[in-house]
């Protein structure tokens, strides 16, 4: 399929620059989720890759070729948009051999593709169907089986579940995982949901005020991110923030308690500590070690639920508890922490302190979470 490569790629809007020199490779077949905030300029930078914005400065290749003032039409790269873009008077066979016909294919190819298509997303039933006589769930499929039957190079997806409900999205993000394990395909694809970007993806790419924060797998942002903006970004419910004096393996909240935790060795003075909820746990023990906090309101999921507490300097904090376990408003509690999932930020750069190499740190955080359950 196709490579692709970014270099000091910048995009700028009169006088106000919304890219900053953006660095990115992406491997042949790899699923890359950009994340963000609004604004941060995910959507802006998925446009540059198609070709539907020009690039102010740097190089953007595609299987080494220069693209960065090739027209949209000759980079060979679908996309499928967050408004579905189908064309209301033709049917969903016409919508999908649309953008095949101008490839000059034959009949039979242009049928065979479509069919190939339908076949993929379970569209087959519906070859004659008008967009308006679909659901929100098989209008997406449809953008998606157009952007399908041309064979780009590159799939670009940009919020493509936006617009559907709760129970769709699940099962569209399933056939989409599923699709791009069977054609294989490079895929770019544009999210604000976590959650999407954490099932779909083999790289992450974290943006932020048109800058990435931080690029790998889920699992390496999740469990060892580059700064506090990526720690909070990635998880649900976020993490918790708060800046706390050490004093050797002591972290205390001014007139809030204290926790025991091994410090980075470049961990000077005050510290932010970064909290997950499954690193935290409650104890109504008042004379026992921890933050002092009380309860808020307690979120209840089934099969598990959560505590918001607040610690004695305000911030809030959630914290994974049993599920049969019931706290009421108002209630007095200790934040206890586990030593091993505790992440530390500089508090005023909010850069990552280590305690090593990133491979020693994600091994420390694995045989927690191992011995803890």
């Amino acid at each position: 399929m196709a490579t692709l490569s970014l270099d000091k790629v910048s995009k700028r809007f009169g006088e106000t620059e919304v890219l900053h020199g953006i660095d990115l490779e992406i491997a042949d077949q790899e699923f890359v989720v950009f994340v963000g905030p609004s604004g941060c300029g995910k959507s802006t930078l998925l446009r540059l890759i198609a070709g539907l914005e020009p690039i102010s400065g740097g190089t953007l290749r595609v299987n080494d070729a220069d693209m960065t003032r090739v027209p949209p039409a000759r980079r060979d790269i679908a996309m499928v948009f967050q408004s579905y873009a189908l064309y209301p008077h033709m049917d969903v066979y016409e919508n999908m051999a649309f953008g095949v016909r101008i490839l000059g294919l034959t009949k039979d190819e242009i049928d065979g593709r479509v069919h190939e298509a339908a076949r993929m997303l379970q569209l087959e039933p519906l070859l004659k169907r008008k967009p308006r006589e679909l659901s929100g769930g098989q209008r997406q499929r449809v953008a998606i089986g157009r952007a399908i039957t041309r064979k780009p190079k590159v799939f670009l997806l940009d919020e493509p579940l936006s617009n559907l409900d709760a129970a769709l999205r699940s099962q569209v993000r399933l056939e989409i995982a599923r699709l791009h394990r069977e054609i294989g395909g490079t895929m770019i694809y544009v999210t604000h949901d976590q959650i999407e970007a954490m099932t779909l993806a083999d790289k992450i790419v974290v943006m932020n005020e048109g800058r990435i924060e931080q690029v790998g797998s889920p699992r390496e942002l999740y469990e060892t991110p580059a700064n506090a903006f990526v720690g909070t970004f990635i998880g649900s419910p976020k993490m918790t923030l708060v800046t706390a004096r050490r004093e050797g393996r002591r972290f205390s909240l001014s007139d809030g308690g204290a926790i025991e935790a091994d410090a980075p060795a470049d961990a000077k003075g005050d510290v932010m500590l970064g909290m997950r909820p499954d690193a935290l746990t409650l104890t109504r023990d008042r004379t026992a070690e921890g933050f002092e906090a009380e309860t808020v309101y307690t979120e209840y999921l089934g099969n598990e639920a959560y505590a918001y507490v607040r610690l004695a300097d305000g911030t809030m904090a959630a914290v994974a508890v049993p599920p049969n376990e019931d706290y009421g408003p108002d209630e007095p509690v200790r934040v206890q922490a586990r030593s091993g999932m505790l992440h530390f930020f500089d508090p005023e750069s909010g850069r990552r302190l280590r305690h090593g190499s990133l491979a020693d740190e994600r091994g420390d955080f694995n045989r927690v979470e191992q011995a803890r359950r």
